[in-house]
């Protein structure tokens, strides 16, 4: 068998094996060989070699016939996880279906509903198939929290990718430091891209980025997986940032896409992701997949039954909720902006705390520890300013795949500064009335286009429902445990028929980290429920003061 077959985007060729042919197609500008079926695909700006080549190999070039539609169309059941994996951790029985779905195909989307657990699905796949090195790329407020949960997964080192690793990341592969590389999708230029030749048109202007003007580094083939998250963003053909993933993408044995929402819009929205995961020939070719599914929703059923028996998978809150527990907390680290405002109150702290430890006096250092509180109050504003960038991109990314979001904060300016990226956002706030309130809650629990509700932890901790949300953000912290329950509280509760996810975006390497550790551990101990409300807070107070001193 010798073909060719023409598709928009290029020419696949068809051949029983022959060592003569495949020293030809190697000299083919952009040629790529398909694993999947043993294929060779040329872009379509090498007409003029295929045409050649077709001559000297007597092949024959013709169109690929549109594929009937599908009369059975039986969705198959999601496997079962057979294999033993080396996890800290123990993945729910659905979670262990869809890594086992991964495995056996490879290249997929993990579709399934926010707070479900895709990124441990993710890691656990990753981890089964050693597809090391992995390269993970995802929105920048996310990086940490993937290089967290891959520790806490795994035995595999992840690090994310920084100027001070450009040129060497690919060592510390070699000497076995790291596994697993981190990046967000505004780097990928600068880590993985040679240079670009965009060509001048006729009229002078630069014609339109195709993959073939991109040069690569040479060490994107280090990389046997990788990893996409909120891979919508790259729902668009005809950025620059979907030509990098799917040009890294390339050749890889495992690719897996994660988000919640695949398609935004309509199905357009598909083609590209199912171009990075190279699985466009399973919907008939990209001419094939726009008449049959983009320009009509007549043969929308078959589009999903196809999308599940190849390449994808999703389940709802409600599909799973008996696994689930009534509630899932969440840590978020954010890099501050904020760092050297940060670190000079930092210091300034560190000086009082060791005039305090030096006082012998209990009414001195009773006053001291006012003061200290003050100084600790000053670095927790310092930090939730620095996280407004990160936080910004998390809730964009929250309301983007059309769930609504509750977010709590306490810094009027905090507050000032999200509402003004969110303007339809609707809030209950220290001096907004009674009246406001109530009709900012009744926008929020029925208006299906009012996403987010930006609330102060004081004002709206206690006597509200917002059950039209299960996603619950903190900004900032309380000091009392209780305070973070009543706020999550606010979701959770009767009329609520999901397990409500929280989500605490906490400064890196800030007082943050100190003040969820403490809160976290009086959760389970039972004065802090039981206990006098002022005793619980200046144990949490005192607590992180006796942390802060140990490290000086």
């Amino acid at each position: 068998m010798r073909k060719i077959i023409e598709t928009p985007r290029g020419f696949n060729i068809l051949f029983d094996y022959n060592q003569n042919i495949v020293n030809d197609i190697k000299l083919i500008p952009g040629r790529q060989f398909n694993y999947q079926d043993k294929s060779w695909f040329v872009p379509i700006s090498s007409r003029s070699y295929i045409n050649q080549f077709a001559k000297t190999h007597r092949f024959q070039i013709g169109d690929k016939p549109a594929p009937k539609p599908i009369s059975n169309m039986r969705i198959p059941e999601m496997p079962i996880l057979e294999q033993d994996i080396p996890l800290k951790r123990q993945l729910f029985g659905y979670q262990r279906q869809g890594v086992a779905y991964n495995l056996i195909h490879k290249k997929t989307i993990l579709g399934d509903a926010p707070g479900l657990g895709k990124t441990a699905q993710a890691i656990a796949t990753v981890i089964a198939a050693q597809a090391f090195p992995c390269l993970v790329i995802c929105p920048s407020s996310l990086k940490i929290n993937w290089e967290r949960e891959f520790d806490m997964w795994g035995n595999h080192k992840a690090t994310i990718l920084s100027d001070s690793i450009k040129d060497t990341w690919d060592m510390l592969y070699q000497m076995r430091y790291a596994d697993i590389f981190i990046v967000n999708y505004e780097s990928l230029k600068k880590y993985f891209v040679a240079e670009i030749k965009q060509p001048i048109g006729e009229d002078g202007k630069k014609v339109p980025l195709r993959l073939n003007h991109i040069k690569f580094k040479s060490k994107i083939k280090l990389f046997k997986s990788i990893v996409c998250d909120e891979s919508h963003r790259v729902k668009d053909i005809k950025t620059q940032t979907t030509k990098f993933v799917k040009g890294i993408s390339v050749g890889k044995e495992y690719v897996y896409l994660l988000t919640g929402t695949p398609v935004v819009n309509k199905p357009n929205d598909l083609i590209s992701q199912l171009g990075i995961l190279d699985r466009m020939e399973d919907f008939g070719g990209y001419k094939n997949f726009v008449s049959s599914y983009c320009d009509s929703s007549d043969r929308y059923h078959e589009l999903n039954y196809l999308l599940k028996k190849n390449c994808f998978y999703r389940r709802e809150k409600a599909d799973v909720l008996k696994e689930l527990p009534a509630k899932m907390r969440q840590i978020v680290l954010c890099n501050i902006t904020t760092r050297k405002e940060y670190n000079d109150a930092l210091a300034d702290l560190e000086d009082y705390l060791k005039r305090y430890r030096q006082a012998t006096d209990t009414q001195i250092q009773k006053s001291m520890k006012g003061e200290i509180m003050v100084r600790i109050g000053i670095l927790k504003n310092i930090s939730a300013r620095g996280k407004i960038k990160d936080a910004i991109e998390y809730i964009s990314d929250v309301i983007d795949s059309g769930e609504k979001l509750i977010l709590f904060t306490h810094l009027r300016e905090v507050q000032d500064m999200i509402k003004k990226s969110f303007p339809a956002a609707v809030t209950i706030l220290g001096d907004d009335d009674t009246q406001t309130r109530q009709a900012n809650v009744d926008k929020f629990q029925k208006d299906p286009k009012v996403q987010l509700i930006i609330c102060s932890i004081k004002a709206a901790g206690v006597g509200i429902t917002l059950t039209a949300s299960s996603r619950v953000a903190f900004l900032e912290l309380p000091w009392h445990p209780a305070d973070c329950e009543q706020c999550e509280d606010r979701a959770h509760r009767i009329g609520q028929v999901d397990s409500v996810s929280c989500v605490y975006l906490l400064g890196k390497d800030t007082i943050d980290e100190h003040i969820y550790d403490i809160i976290d551990k009086k959760r389970s101990v039972s004065n802090a429920i039981t206990g006098a409300r002022d005793d619980v807070e200046m144990s949490v107070q005192s607590g992180v003061i006796n942390l802060l001193s140990k490290n000086i």
